[in-house]
């Protein structure tokens, strides 16, 4: 495994949670994800709201960096991909909204 992580670059090894803690804050956060894309929250509403989970995961240590560093990259791609979602109909077809002005 050494000779693996020599060879790629960190990002390419970092694909998936070995930590139980970690692999526990993501389902919790695609929880919450997919409950505010339920009420018809953009991606960009999703992408504050991760970004500050993964802050205050950062600041209260719970995680070691590594395994922080492969769950906020996991999320990133995670939210990016928009099959990851279902919309408020249960079609992924209609899943952002504009939000009504008023």
């Amino acid at each position: 495994m050494a000779g693996c992580e020599e060879r790629l670059p960190c990002s390419e090894t970092m694909t998936s949670l070995d930590h139980p803690d970690a692999i526990r804050h993501f389902q919790s956060l695609c929880d919450a994800c997919q409950e505010l894309t339920s009420r018809n929250m953009t991606p960009s509403d999703l992408r504050l709201y991760a970004d500050g989970y993964l802050h205050s995961l950062r600041n209260c240590q719970k995680l070691d960096s590594r395994d922080l560093e492969k769950l906020e990259n996991l999320v990133e791609r995670w939210i990016l991909d928009p099959s990851s979602f279902i919309g408020p109909d249960g079609d992924f077809n209609s899943l952002f909204y504009k939000k009504e002005v008023g």
